[in-house]
Order: structure tokens, then C-alpha cells, then sequence
């Protein structure tokens, strides 16, 4: 793969500084909730303004990692028989787009049919400590080094109905992995990041559906909990064991997309279809607590898709169909709403004071925290984008249908 650079060597200098600064190792950032302490990427941006380089790739919607001056990103290929895809890693020099990495994991042989918006490739890497963990959902899970070489391999079986969707989230020496469908079992997984056994495995009770959440560590009175949505519950596991904390639940939720936020105390959980809403839960409780400790609920502008984010005293969220939400964080209370136009799946980022929305036709609406909708910027990039943006320091990864672009303002 060569690399179109639109930018100049001054501006080529100015990437190479920014890449030792902060990181994005897994979905939605450090903290898992698509927040960029520190980071001043740009306002404005398009296919001729502020992209230092622009890399043709293969097919999926994981969202980009940021972790040693490296990209990654997953992909599937399909072979030229049409019988068969190439799972693959794929990781680009975070200065240059130069490729350094692009190594088979796994091959499906006559694989069957996923939902027309998924892809093969949709979770998202998780980079660790000079490795590489990659997840295609029930087709296989591997880890790598930063070379590319194969270090592990394991599948965890389980039926989803539409493809693979969440990642999985790292704690200590444990790769965790929500697995949701619609065979015989659905379960939490744990597996040694060393060896890709599994380390603990507890299963969802009935009844069960397909989901494809991401898992969300938090720490609540000095105890780790791992908050996993899942088909008509949310459940909070301790990380090192797989058991349960507690659990909520609502009658109608299924195919459960949001990873959850966690701000002031709450946690914040949506619930899926066929009514998407958004519930607020104080994750103190032990048992059953849907009817003890759920602080509020909200369905106005609710999303199926995107994750929420919090910024401030606030809670923002955009609904599938571009309606975007600013609710009281503690109360729920819906203070403001704005169309921002298209459809949305990418989660959204708060990066130098801004929230950046990013849709699926390729235009990131970048949006002011505050009493009153602002609107600060429109940009457009060619081509779909369904996978979330990654944040490194000035610099923004994007990836549409066909490219990841790096987009940094220039001096």
C-alpha cells in the first residue's frame, strides 16, 4: 500500500513530534469512553484540507488503535472465489501510512451471511505492552506481536445472528469477551492474554439474544467491576473471577450495540431494540437491583448504535438518525436537542474541549459543550464511515469504506 501525502514536509515533522504524545489503545480511547485528556486535533478538515496521509485498506469497520508510532486496524478480504475471506491485521506507521504489518489470522471457508451494515472486521483491536490482541467475534480471537507474528489462537463458540460486533476489554492478564447469539449458550468470557485458555466463563441466564456490546471496566468503593450489556440485562462481573455484582434489567432490549459511559457516579447503559433507551445505574448495589438503584431513564433521541459521552454535567448522545441529545447527566433530563443531518454509527470523541460526531457518510459535525447548541465545524470526507475516529495528541484517524486518513492541522 502507497501512501497519498497531501501535506508538507513542515507538517511531516510536526505528525512525527505528535506521535510519542498520548495514545489510543483500544475502542474509544484510554479510558474506553471516547474521552482525549490533553489532545488538540483539529477544527477543520477535508479531502484537501489538514490530511497528512491517506492509505487505501481492506474491507471492516474496527476502528483504528494507537499505540508505538503504529496504527492498527482489522480487515476481511474476500478471496478472488468468492468461497472464502481472509481475516486479517493490519497495522501503518503512524508518521508515513507506510504499511508494516498485513498478516492472515484466519480463513472462513464459505462463510454465511452477516447484516449489510456489518462487516467481518468490525471489533477492535486492543494494543498492550508491545502486543496485539484481535477479535472476529465468533470466528476467532489472536493475539500477536508488534511484527505481526501469531502468538495465540482461539475461537469462542457461540451463534450471532448478524456478525460479529463488540470488542473485548483487557484487565491485568485477562482478554474479556462478551458472547452473545442465539445457539445454545450465551456467556462472559476471560482469556490468558498469554495463552488464549480461558481463564473463567459464566453464562447468561435465560432468556438470551444476540448483542454486541463492549465491555467497560470502572472501579466503584475501591472494587474493579466489569459492566457487560447483554440481551434484556446489564451485568457487572468481578474482572478476575467472571462473578456476578450485580445486574439490571429491561423487558425490551435485545442487539444491544453502546458500550457503556460511567460519569458522577452512574453508569450509563443503552438497552437496544425495539425501543432504544438509555437507563442510568448507580453501580453500588449487589443482587438484582433494577428496581433499587436505577436512577433514571430516558428514550428521547436514544441511539441503537452510537456510545454515549459525557462531557461535564452533561450527557450527549446522537440517535441513529442524527438527532443529537444533551441531557442532564445526574437527572436525565433532556435540556436541548439538534439535528445534525445523516445517519450514525460511529461513537463520538471529546477531544480539546470539543465533541466531534462523526457519520456514516463521511461528515464529522464538531460540536461546542454547553448550555446552547453550537455548531463549530462541518467536515466531509469521501466515501462511508461507520467505524469510530481514534485521537493521538494533534493528530485524528479516520477510517471510511476504503482509507484511513491521519488528519492534522498544519503550521
Amino acid at each position: 500500500m502507497v501512501a497519498l501525502r497531501l501535506g508538507t514536509c513542515a507538517a511531516a515533522v510536526l505528525a512525527a513530534a505528535s506521535v510519542a504524545a498520548a495514545q489510543w489503545p483500544q475502542f474509544r480511547g484510554p479510558t474506553g469512553q471516547g474521552l482525549a485528556a490533553g489532545a488538540e486535533p483539529p477544527l477543520e478538515w477535508s479531502e484537501t484540507r489538514n490530511v497528512v496521509w491517506k492509505v487505501p485498506v481492506g474491507g471492516g469497520w474496527s476502528s483504528p488503535v494507537v499505540a508505538d508510532g503504529s496504527v492498527w486496524m482489522t480487515t476481511a478480504v474476500a478471496g478472488r472465489d468468492g468461497a472464502t475471506v481472509s481475516l486479517r491485521a493490519v497495522a501503518f506507521d503512524a508518521r508515513t501510512g507506510q504499511s508494516r504489518v498485513d498478516v492472515e489470522v484466519f480463513r472462513l471457508e464459505r462463510p454465511g451471511a452477516i447484516n449489510l451494515k456489518n462487516s467481518r472486521a468490525s471489533p477492535t483491536p486492543i494494543v498492550d505492552r508491545g502486543r496485539v490482541y484481535v477479535h472476529f467475534g465468533a470466528d476467532g480471537t489472536a493475539a500477536l506481536d508488534g511484527r505481526g507474528r501469531i502468538l495465540w489462537r482461539t475461537r469462542l463458540p457461540y451463534e450471532s445472528q448478524h456478525g460479529n460486533g463488540g470488542s473485548p476489554v483487557l484487565y491485568g492478564d485477562l482478554l474479556i469477551v462478551n458472547c452473545d447469539g442465539w445457539g445454545e449458550e450465551a456467556y462472559v468470557a476471560a482469556l490468558d492474554t498469554a495463552t488464549g485458555d480461558i481463564r473463567w466463563k459464566t453464562s447468561r441466564p435465560r432468556p438470551w439474544s444476540h448483542a454486541y456490546s463492549t465491555p467497560l471496566l470502572i472501579e466503584v468503593d475501591g472494587q474493579d467491576q466489569v459492566v457487560s450489556t447483554g440481551a434484556y440485562r446489564a451485568v457487572a462481573y468481578e474482572p478476575r473471577t467472571g462473578r456476578e455484582i450485580w445486574r439490571v434489567r429491561y423487558a425490551d432490549g435485545f442487539s444491544n450495540v453502546p458500550r457503556p459511559v460511567f460519569a458522577h457516579g452512574l453508569v450509563y447503559i443503552g438497552t437496544g431494540f425495539n425501543e432504544p433507551t438509555l437507563i442510568a445505574v448507580r453501580p453500588d448495589g449487589h443482587g438484582d437491583v433494577t428496581a433499587t438503584h436505577l436512577a433514571w431513564t430516558q428514550r428521547r433521541g436514544a441511539p441503537y448504535t452510537p456510545s454515549p459521552i459525557v462531557a461535564g454535567e452533561y450527557l450527549y448522545y446522537v440517535s441513529d438518525t442524527g438527532v443529537l441529545t444533551q441531557a442532564d447527566a445526574r437527572a436525565g433530563e433532556v435540556r436541548w436537542q439538534a439535528r445534525l443531518g445523516g445517519n450514525f454509527s460511529a461513537s463520538p470523541v471529546l477531544a480539546g474541549g470539543r465533541l466531534y460526531f462523526q457519520s456514516e457518510e463521511g461528515v464529522t459535525s464538531v460540536v461546542a459543550p454547553g448550555e446552547d447548541f453550537e455548531l463549530l465545524a462541518t467536515n466531509r470526507l469521501d466515501g462511508a464511515t461507520l467505524a469510530s475516529m481514534a485521537v493521538d495528541g494533534e493528530a485524528v484517524y479516520i477510517r471510511s469504506a476504503t482509507h484511513l486518513y491521519r488528519i492534522e492541522a498544519g503550521p
